[in-house]
């Protein structure tokens, strides 16, 4: 772990770095307390200053919410197309929009937060975060910084994994941890609940099992063995406890492996990252898949792990078509090349917020979006 330093009363002083996000330590840090304003705090951070708070724990919220609203207003200046200007396309709307995204996240990173011992919070008001910090960080055995976006971040995860997200084809709760990518686009759990399994199915791999919000829903429906993958400890962890929670350890098993379990199963399923790119953060594996290593991986290894007559249910949507960053042609051909072939395809229009929102930046594409579920068998 890489440590952060700063000058207070006159000497140096250090402390651990932590980042979730994967941000170096900032190599200049100032002191900020109450006193700041908004504009003079905007200014450091655009320049890559960072703030060390020292003042009341809520009024670095407030000042928080100030940069938002700073950073925001720039960026929908910046969006704004002069007449006469050519219209970008959707490639380059894409590429923008995450560029844009990641400097305002960088930006935003700059007001950070001391720790001591124990995830404790030495500020005025300030909140007791040891629960969120422990199931985000683990234990904490000495003093650390970190930014106050991330932490927020931390508390609200926390939340939903305490609360949980409601999965109608289950009547029950799956509980996401800190950065498992949660279950709240439901359409894509709809899809594995309803299409029709294969004749006299009994053992199922789900592949990528992140929550394990699939192979609850594949043991719900009588599935009597689910093998559930994944590669990361977080993923692996949480999908445990929310199958144990369901009361399914009996019939879903959790174990690491990247892509397959050994042997052959009469129904493999798997979804993937849906946009092929680099992501910026441990959190974006879960939405950015690098080279289309994940599905590429998926479908050329999945003749080899399907029983005879058996089936490959795929999930994907295709909002990267919409945005040109991977033609339908290029994926029926992944498809081709894997000695594969399509028995049928159930679709679903999204129905989250940005879907239907004309002010988000890539509204165009997301308009259009399907999410749906590929059913593919080997050739014959």
């Amino acid at each position: 772990m890489s440590e952060i330093t700063w000058l207070e009363g006159g000497a140096e002083r250090s402390a651990q770095w932590r980042s979730e996000s994967g941000w170096p330590a900032p190599k200049k840090v100032v002191l900020a307390d109450d006193a700041m304003t908004a504009d003079a705090a905007y200014r450091l951070a655009l320049d890559g200053t960072a703030l060390l708070w020292r003042g009341d724990f809520q009024n670095a919220r407030q000042l928080l919410n100030a940069l938002v609203r700073r950073v925001d207003h720039k960026s929908d200046r910046a969006r704004r197309a002069k007449p006469g200007k050519q219209q970008p396309t959707p490639t380059e709307l894409f590429h923008r929009h995450r560029l844009q995204q990641l400097q305002r996240a960088r930006t935003l990173a700059m007001l950070l937060i001391p720790f001591e011992a124990g995830h404790v919070i030495p500020l005025r008001r300030a909140p007791d975060v040891l629960d969120a910090c422990n199931e985000a960080y683990g234990a904490a055995d000495s003093p650390y910084v970190a930014s106050l976006r991330e932490l927020l971040g931390v508390i609200g995860a926390h939340e939903w994994r305490r609360k949980g997200v409601r999965i109608p084809a289950l009547d029950a709760h799956i509980h996401p941890w800190y950065g498992v990518f949660s279950p709240v686009r439901g359409e894509y759990v709809e899809l594995v609940a309803q299409a029709p399994l294969p004749p006299g199915t009994k053992l199922a791999f789900d592949i990528g099992a992140g929550t394990g919000v699939l192979s609850a829903v594949l043991a719900r429906r009588g599935i009597e063995r689910v093998l559930a993958t994944d590669m990361d400890a977080r993923a692996l962890g949480c999908a445990r406890e929310n199958i144990s929670r369901l009361g399914l350890s009996s019939q879903v098993e959790v174990i690491q492996a990247d892509l397959f379990p050994d042997g052959r199963a009469p129904l493999v399923v798997c979804n993937p990252p849906w946009l092929p790119g680099k992501p910026s953060s441990a959190i974006e594996y879960a939405i950015y898949d690098p080279d289309s290593r994940m599905l590429k991986g998926f479908l050329n290894g999945l003749a080899a792990h399907m029983e005879p007559g058996g089936e490959g249910w795929l999930v994907l949507s295709d909002l990267a078509e919409h945005l040109g960053l991977r033609p339908r042609a290029q994926l029926l051909g992944w498809i081709d090349a894997a000695g594969l072939e399509v028995v049928a395809r159930h679709d679903v229009r999204p129905t989250h917020g940005k879907a239907s929102d004309p002010d988000d930046p890539l509204h165009a594409a997301r308009s259009r979006e399907v999410t749906s579920l590929w059913r593919l068998r080997a050739k014959a």
